[in-house]
Order: C-alpha cells, then structure tokens, then sequence
C-alpha cells in the first residue's frame, strides 16, 4: 500500500498522477475502499459500495491508461449520491425497503463513465433529499467529520462527509433547496449548483418539477469544475437543455473588478425566520473584507425576492409526492415524509401550474440585481451544522420551520434555476465550518468560478482538514478517531 499512501488526494492531482503513471486506477480504488471501510462505522457517509464494479473498472481503467490513452477523469474513484441511478444498483434516496436495481445508468453517470471516471459507492441522503440533515431509520445518521456530534447537513451529506473526510476527492450530490451547497457550508468544501439542466437528470425529464439539478462536492475550486464538466450535458429527453458552458477554463481565470451585493436579508417564508448567528455573519463579513482587498466592490444590497416561496412550495412537495410512488412500501416512511406526500398531492393541480407561471415574473424582480452587480454574496446558512438528532422528534410543521430558520438563503435559487457556488467562509470559535454562497444569474457558472478561485487561492482553504481523518496529511493511517467529541456539559 505505499504508494496508495503516497498518492495525492485531489481529484485534478490524481487525474494528473494517472495520466503521468506514477500511481495506478487499482491503488486508488483500493485505497478509497479501505478509507470508507474504516470511516463507516464512526461517519456513516455510503449507502452502498461498488468493491467488485469499481476494482474491475480500475483494471480496465489502468489497462487503458497503459495503452496511451487520455481522458479527464480516466481511472480516478468518485462518489454518487444515492438518488442517481447506477446500472445494477438499486436507487433509494434514503428510503428504508427493498428497491430494484436499476438496468441503467442515469445520464450523468454516463458521461462521469465516458470522462474514465469510477464509481466507488453511493452516498447517504435523507429520504428523498427533504431536509439539511442526513438521518433515517433505513441508514441511520451520517457524521460530520469536523465534530461527530453534528449533521454534515443534507440532503448530500453522505457525500460531503466522504469529500471531507478523504474518502473520495469528490463526488456529485442533488441541489433542490441547498442540499449540495449546504452541506458544503457545513463540511469546509466548495459546493456548486449549476445552472438549471447542466448536467442532465434523465432518465427524469427534470428533477422535482425543476427545482433539483445534479451538482460537484470538492475540497477545491479546480475539482470541483472538473467533475461538473465531466458531468455536463444534456439527454434529448431532458425538459431543460442549456447551451454548453465550460466551467474549468474559468479556474485560471481573473475575474476583473467585480461589483458585489453583499445580502443578509433572505426571502420571506411566512414570518418564519430567527437572526443570524453573530459567528456565520462575521465570517460572511470577513469574506467581503477579503473580496474588497482582492479589488473588488462590495455593497450592501438585497435582491428583491418578493411571494417567491409561492413558487417553491407546491414543487418541492409535489416532487415528494412523486417519488413516493416509486417506494416499495410507502407504511415505513417518516410520518414527515408522508405528510408532504399528502400536501403534493393537493399541491399538484392549479398550484403547480400557477408556480411555473410565475417563473418569468421572478426571473425579471430578482434579476434586476444584476443590471447595478455582477455577483450577490449571502451566508449559505444562517447557523453553523446543528446536533445530531435535534429535529428528530418535531412534527412536519415545526421541521419546516426549522429548517427555514437555519437555512433560509439557498433554496430561492432553486426556483430561478440560476447557479450558485458554496464557498468556505471560515469557523465559529468551537471549530464548526460555515459557507457563503456566490450567487449569479443565468449561465454565470464561469464567472462565479473564476470569483471562487481568486478567493480560494487567497484562503488557501483546502489546506484545513479535520483532524483524525484519513485524508488528513497528519493522519495517512486510515483510521478515523472522533475529531471532536462533545464535552460532558453538552
């Protein structure tokens, strides 16, 4: 195993280090395996592992690489969220019971294949991606792995504790409401949501009415370009097909001066909202300090969200609905699940039509943000990760209302389709991450990824690892110990 432990953790390295010959598909793949076999028993990240498909993939991968040839990702090991198909594995989406396997793989992965890239496993979510936190009774809770007593966030929490933790160098989650870049915010990673269609979510025409779209968790900027343009594409099926957009040339990239709206104020969600934690501003701040000495502008703006939780609500639930009726027994669901099946359902005729009518009004309000500023800075969320189990027994009304309290900020773009890239914005003083969010309009994935880099290279953040995991250079042994245990008084 020598040189699987001297092999380099990033997705670009190991790309690089493939290509060069100086580490093979097959050490990498082992060694990923044998990381996640250590850190599952304390971080809880994977639904399942691929170990046969992936170490007879490395082989043909190294076999290929041998032969000359060259692809973007050819041989290096990726994570997928559990709610993308893989041919032969079931899809469960966090869901307890017995799920077929699917005969194909979803689009996306098709294209991660044809970029050389292998599938190692898929990740934990909550059931069907409802909420910040990553917790069932068909998986258990995942940790994170920065404090173990704390959600890594949700839904793709399963794949930021694996990015986090070193397991894999990246892996592609679902955003609906947030749910790749909160949990970016809460495990010190870069999250992005791409614009709406990027990747392609055939074999579903679009993903919970439009509000979901596949996206990248890395460590950096560079990486997680890397896997969103590898992902990229549209099916012919698909109901949303955006013109190509190349993300990873913009890495490289100088912004140039950039005007920059820095918000604090989120959008209205019937009165229910608690104030921002002090350490999640301060760290938004000193990330606007930072973006003013690298040369740009930074004002304080708000975009003008107006009803826009209108056109939210009867998608989100409606798509619950949905999914619902691919659940072998929907009896073993959690009440909260079945709850909002019940509202999609009653959600799903005039309700729905009127959200999609109202897409173009708030395209042009909001949008109007972007004639006086190029970027909108927010908090990703307005607390650090809460405990694990803090939601547990709170009813679907008091969870909606938490979970729009602690995360208000993510989800409006969702319903705008518009990109947005989590970014880490620092700790509170007990060591928890938090994120900002770099929020553009249609198809400025490029831009926001040029602004990510420029601050990433001047934060260097990927240097900080939480300690006692296997990606951690202070840590190569594979074993994963409690970063931080909670104190007898908590």
């Amino acid at each position: 195993m020598s040189m699987a432990h001297a092999a380099p953790d990033g997705l670009t390295a190991q790309a690089q280090a493939l290509a060069e010959g100086t580490v093979t598909s097959t050490s990498l793949v082992e060694r990923a395996l044998l990381r996640i076999e250590a850190a599952q028993p304390t971080l809880n990240a994977f639904r399942r592992l691929r170990a046969e498909a992936a170490f007879a993939e490395a082989e043909d991968a190294d076999r290929r690489l041998a032969a000359g040839e060259r692809l973007p990702l050819l041989g290096v090991p990726v994570a997928l969220k559990d709610d993308i198909d893989v041919a032969g594995d079931p899809t469960a989406f966090g869901c307890d019971g017995e799920f077929p396997p699917q005969e194909t793989d979803a689009e996306a992965v098709r294209r991660l294949r044809a970029a050389g890239a292998v599938v190692v496993g898929k990740t934990n979510t909550c059931e069907l991606g409802q909420w910040p936190f990553t917790e069932g009774p068909a998986f258990g809770a995942t940790r994170n792995p920065w404090a173990l007593d704390r959600t890594p966030g949700g839904s793709s929490g399963g794949a930021a504790a694996a990015v986090a933790a070193g397991l894999v160098a990246a892996a592609l989650g679902s955003d609906g409401a947030g749910s790749v870049r909160i949990p970016a915010a809460w495990t010190h990673l870069v999250g992005i949501k791409p614009q709406r269609g990027r990747i392609s979510t055939w074999p579903h025409p679009e993903a919970f009415h439009g509000l979901t779209g596949y996206g990248p968790l890395a460590r950096t900027v560079a990486d997680a370009a890397l896997l969103l343009d590898s992902a990229a594409g549209s099916h012919q099926g698909d109901l949303h097909q955006p013109p190509p957009v190349p993300v990873l040339p913009a890495v490289g990239r100088d912004p140039g001066r950039l005007r920059i709206a820095l918000s604090f104020r989120s959008a209205f969600a019937g009165g229910i909202s608690r104030p921002l934690d002090p350490a999640v501003r301060q760290a938004v701040v000193g990330l606007a300090e930072t973006l003013t000495r690298l040369g740009h502008e930074v004002v304080e703006a708000n975009p003008r969200y107006g009803l826009i939780g209108l056109a939210f609500v009867p998608r989100a639930a409606t798509g619950v609905r949905d999914w619902t009726q691919r659940v072998p027994d929907i009896s073993v669901l959690d009440r909260r699940t079945r709850h909002t099946a019940r509202q999609g359902q009653l959600l799903s005729g005039a309700a729905l039509r009127l959200s999609w009518a109202a897409d173009a009004p708030l395209r042009r309000r909001i949008g109007a943000i972007f004639t006086q500023y190029d970027v909108v800075l927010t908090p990703t969320t307005a607390t650090p990760p809460p405990r694990i189990g803090a939601w547990d027994a709170l009813s679907s009304w008091n969870t909606d209302r938490a979970m729009i309290a602690a995360c208000p900020y993510a989800w409006p773009w969702n319903v705008l389709g518009w990109p947005g890239v989590s970014v880490p914005a620092g700790f509170t003083t007990d060591g928890l991450p938090v994120g900002a969010q770099l929020l553009g309009p249609a198809h400025s994935e490029p831009l926001l990824v040029s602004l990510a880099a420029q601050l990433e290279d001047d934060r260097q953040w990927a240097r900080h690892w939480p300690s006692g995991t296997p990606g951690n250079p202070e840590n190569q042994t594979g074993r994963v110990p409690h970063p931080r245990q909670p104190s007898a008084a908590e």
